[in-house]
This record gives structure tokens, C-alpha cells and sequence, in this order.
């Protein structure tokens, strides 16, 4: 049976962390060319059914950015600490490891470890580039493996493709990886879910309001719908992440609307949100930005989205005939 090993190397990272190089952080220029070889995969047919990173900060979120681009759950990525920094014996011994069932698996890595196991697995020695840098950063090599995972061995694959990053387009296609239009983001960014966090405080209804990343404006916890998520689940994410708030989807949709964003308009579903806990500060993500119970009428005064209005009034509707109560 023939299988197909993708090996990626983690995108441009910075070159300094505070807290250490396992923590260093992808660069914007990073994450983009993750995010190409994504759609280079997804546009050849050759998204992976298992994969498997190091946990450093810049594999695992090269690992991550690439999955949700090609469609593949980020949910499903296997982190494994082992793979920091390892050699071509903890690599190979990785592999062997691998479900027996996996026909087509992605592992993202580092030098030169990544690079010294490309050498040694292929059966003839791949052609050194005009540069001599066979694996730079966001570069993928794409290997037939001919043997049982567990019985893979040094010399017993063939290059198939070696792919950098940084040679692909620089938009992407949409609405499909075989789109006609192009844009500055992958598709999936502009599919986006938000909440209109609420509780019911002394008989009136009160909707949460927080401040915008860059502390301008107020408004509510919205962002990009996750592959392998519902639009709901990846809304009441952004509430726990944005806002540090919990609780349960109410209700159908309130509404949706147009929001541009990266040079083309994203698609905002908008719902309710009953709030039933709230994080302490040490516990919530972005704390730094602030957060505030308001009457309905003063949020859809305060909130920079006037789209948001509306659904406001939906929801005081609700409370009014008390449907807005799980």
C-alpha cells in the first residue's frame, strides 16, 4: 500500500522570545506562507488525513495556520513535545508510531532535523537548490513511502515535490481552492460568527460590551469561523477569548451582516448569547480589553457596528415575550 509523507518545516518565526525559543512567535510572513502551502495542497488533492507537530510555539501554529486553510481540523493536529528540536532517530522513531491506517501524513518540524531525515529517507539524494538550502522555512517536501510506517527505514522514499512558501502566489483563491477571485486572506477568514452577550439583571435586560483590539471603539466578541467548528462554537470561542465570558447559544440567529475586512466584505452570523459565568481577570485571555454591562438601548448607542442594532431590538423583543431564556 503507498503512502505519502509531507513534511513542512515551521514558517518565519521572530528571532528573539522573552520567555525562550520554544515560545518564539510565527511572523505575519510566517503564517501567509503557511497558509499558501495549504491551498497548494488543497489545489493538488493532497490534504493529509493525520498530522502530527512539534508543540513549539511557531510549529504548532505553522501546523495550525495550515490545516485551516486546506480544510483540515485544527482540532485534529497531534502535538507532540518529543519533536522539538529532534534528531533523525526521534523523527524516524515518531513515525513508526504513526496509526497504521494513515495514508497520507503531514509532520511539521524544525531544523535540521527535518532536513537531515529528507536526506537520509530519500532513495536518491535530492538536488541541492541554486542556494544550497534544501528546506527553508514554510518549505514542504512531499515523499511515496513504499513501506509500512512502522517499518520505515532511511533510503526507502522517493521525493515526489519540494515546495517553499514563499514561491507561491501571494493571494489566495475564493471562494474555493480553485476559485477565480482572488483575496488577501484564505477563503475561510471571511465566514465569521459573533455574539450579543446578555443577562437579565434585575428584571431588564443587559447586552456586554468590550473594547476593540485597539481599544477605539466598543463592540462585541466576533471573529473568523473555524474549520471543524459551527458557526456557533467558534462565536462562543471568540466570547470566552475576547470578553471571558461562558454560556449557551440562544435561539435561532439574530441576524448576519457584511463587515469589510482584507479588501473584500466578510459575513458576520450574529447570536444570542446567555451569559452564565464570567472569568476572572487572571483567567481571561484579553483582559486588556475591557469589558462592560450596558442596557439595550445603550449598546446599540455605544457599539461601532450599526448593523448591530437591529438584532438588538430582536432581542428585546425576546426578552419581552420571554424567549431570550434557555
Amino acid at each position: 500500500m503507498s503512502r505519502e509523507l509531507l513534511l513542512l518545516r515551521h514558517g518565519k518565526a521572530e528571532e528573539f522570545s522573552p520567555r525562550g525559543d520554544f515560545h518564539r512567535e510565527l511572523k505575519n510572513k510566517g503564517k501567509r506562507h503557511a497558509q499558501r502551502i495549504a491551498i497548494w495542497l488543497a489545489s493538488h488533492g493532497l490534504v493529509p488525513d493525520h498530522v502530527v507537530t512539534s508543540s513549539a510555539e511557531r510549529a504548532l501554529n505553522t501546523a495550525r495556520k495550515c490545516c485551516k486553510a486546506m480544510g483540515f481540523p485544527a482540532q485534529g493536529i497531534e502535538a507532540d513535545d518529543a519533536l522539538y528540536l529532534a534528531s533523525v532517530p526521534q523523527l524516524l522513531e515518531r513515525l513508526h508510531r504513526l496509526p497504521a491506517e494513515a495514508q497520507r501524513v503531514m509532520l511539521v518540524g524544525h531544523n535540521p532535523g527535518l532536513e537531515q531525515l529528507l536526506q537520509q529517507l530519500c532513495d536518491t539524494p535530492p538536488q541541492k537548490p541554486a542556494d544550497h538550502n534544501l528546506m527553508p522555512t514554510a518549505t514542504l517536501a512531499r515523499l511515496a513511502i513504499h513501506q509500512p510506517w512502522h517499518a520505515l527505514q532511511p533510503g526507502q522514499a522517493q521525493l515526489l515535490a519540494l515546495q517553499r512558501g514563499a514561491e507561491l502566489p501571494e493571494t489566495f483563491p475564493f471562494p474555493t481552492p480553485h476559485g477565480f477571485e482572488q483575496r488577501a486572506r484564505p477563503a475561510y477568514y471571511y465566514t465569521q460568527s459573533a455574539v450579543l452577550p446578555y443577562r437579565v439583571h434585575e428584571g431588564a435586560l443587559q447586552i456586554m460590551i468590550v473594547r476593540s483590539s485597539g481599544d477605539k471603539h466598543w463592540v462585541v466578541p466576533k471573529g473568523i469561523t473555524d474549520p471543524g467548528l459551527t458557526a456557533q462554537q467558534s462565536a462562543l470561542q471568540e466570547a470566552r477569548e475576547e470578553a471571558g465570558i461562558e454560556g449557551h447559544i440562544v435561539g435561532e440567529p439574530l441576524g448576519s451582516y457584511d463587515h469589510a475586512k482584507w479588501g473584500a466584505n466578510a459575513r458576520v452570523q450574529v447570536f444570542a448569547m446567555q451569559v452564565s459565568h464570567e472569568l476572572p481577570e487572571h483567567a481571561w485571555e484579553e483582559q486588556h480589553r475591557g469589558r462592560r454591562w450596558v442596557s439595550a438601548e445603550m449598546a446599540a448607542m455605544l457599539l461601532k457596528q450599526t448593523a448591530l442594532a437591529p438584532m438588538i431590538d430582536i432581542l428585546a423583543k425576546r426578552h419581552q415575550d420571554g424567549t431570550c431564556r434557555a
